[in-house]
């Protein structure tokens, strides 16, 4: 087993200031600089490679380094880069993308928003969601409701609805109209419910599998009871799909179609381009839609960027290589082999426990959550670009196409990290 060569860097010093770090340590010791991958690995720019044990950041589900997918962006940006899709105005990329993905969509006809990305996505379904009462004559209905450990992306909406605490911290109050419930309880969801009235809530948003908030599984059964909740109290169900949309939770381009939720509203983002370019889309279910295509009705909401040209061929790219080299069948195939390979770390008596066994997710929790992120730089040194989550679990997330072979590998170099 190689171990990488301690990366030298000519400065410290740099103008990027990073999202979700200590810029103080980051300037100390400088930052850890990518400059390739290719399958399930990515390289320093000293040479040195590594298992993407996280696809970069939940996203790079086809893998690194596709050539088709940078040569069908670099054809659409020759020919037309973007234009605006307010009003009428579309281009004909961007078109045949939203047909496509209503095709695929866990809810027949739904329609597709184009977003930016993830936080755009959610920022989106909190103002449709609130909005669509106001037009169905419930103007009441504001109240937004997510879960303890959840993250829905750093926009306003995201960042208040947030069950992870310090994500919220000494901003103020962001959004008032906004509350979080317990993660794995669904009766928690009824009894704020009864608390302060159906009338006052208007949707309650729910990663299928918690993220970035450490990964954590849902409970037998939860997702159907809090789906059935919604549907007998008349509030709005928002599947986040963020993480988990395009074929994460394996064999189903949706968790919402494994696990039929019937979602009012899904945002995605993330695996719709395999993180090549930046876009998101939020499906719509057609009765939510309706009183917006019913003719008189401006809802006055878009990104300058949603449903860029380039990244819709980008998107469509990606849609054919899942479909041609059935990546749906090998995210299921990750879901057993991460399983099987990764849950007798938690025998090690650095490791509190291993999720697993749902898509191509897992966790390895350690027994003291100090570690993590020291734990990061010495999977480094064992060949392994990963990532603490939530308190104290290191993140698994590979692209799709990594081999039985190589979560083995990766196995048997966190096993090396944990001495």
């Amino acid at each position: 087993m190689s171990t990488p060569a301690e990366p030298t860097y000519e400065s410290t010093h740099s103008a990027l200031w990073h999202g979700f770090a200590d810029m103080g340590a980051v300037t100390t010791k400088g930052p850890f600089v990518v400059s390739r991958g290719e399958g399930a690995y990515i390289w320093d720019r000293e040479g040195n490679k590594y298992l993407d044990a996280t696809a970069g950041l939940w996203f790079t589900n086809v893998g690194h380094g596709r050539r088709e997918i940078a040569d069908a962006v670099a054809a659409q940006l020759g020919s037309l880069a973007h234009y605006s899709n307010f009003g009428d105005f579309v281009p004909e990329t961007t078109l045949a993308l939203a047909e496509r993905l209503g095709e695929i969509a866990p809810v027949a006809g739904s329609k597709v928003f184009f977003t930016s990305g993830g936080s755009d996505s959610i920022d989106t379904a909190a103002k449709l969601a609130r909005r669509y009462w106001h037009e169905t004559g419930k103007p009441g209905k504001k109240l937004i409701v997510g879960r303890q450990k959840a993250y829905h992306g750093m926009h306003v909406a995201g960042t208040a609805l947030a069950g992870i605490p310090v994500n919220r911290e000494n901003y103020g109050e962001l959004m008032p109209d906004a509350r979080t419930v317990a993660w794995d309880d669904a009766k928690a969801l009824l009894a704020l419910i009864e608390e302060v009235g159906a009338d006052q809530i208007a949707a309650f948003f729910c990663e299928p599998i918690i993220g970035a908030g450490g990964v954590y599984l849902p409970p037998q059964g939860y997702l159907q009871e809090v789906r059935q909740i919604c549907r007998d109290h008349d509030v709005l169900f928002v599947a986040d799909e963020v993480v988990t949309g395009f074929g994460r939770i394996g064999g189903s381009w949706f968790a919402s179609t494994r696990f039929d939720l019937q979602p009012d509203l899904m945002t995605t983002a993330k695996g719709l381009t395999s993180g090549y370019v930046p876009m998101g889309a939020v499906f719509v279910a057609p009765h939510i839609a309706e009183p917006f295509f019913s003719g008189g009705v401006w809802w006055r909401h878009g990104y300058t960027y949603g449903g860029h040209a380039g990244a819709a061929a980008a998107a469509m790219a990606t849609l054919d290589i899942m479909e041609r080299e059935n990546l749906l069948q090998e995210s299921a195939r990750l879901e057993t082999s991460l399983h099987t390979h990764l849950a007798p770390l938690a025998d090690h008596p650095r490791v509190q426990e291993v999720r697993s066994g749902l898509g191509a997710v897992a966790a390895v929790q350690l027994a003291d959550p100090a570690e993590a992120l020291p734990f990061v730089g010495t999977l480094r040194e064992h060949g392994v670009s990963g990532r603490a989550a939530g308190q104290g679990a290191m993140q698994i997330s590979p692209s799709f196409v990594m081999t039985d072979a190589e979560v083995e590998e990766l196995a048997g170099r966190i096993l090396s990290a944990l001495g």
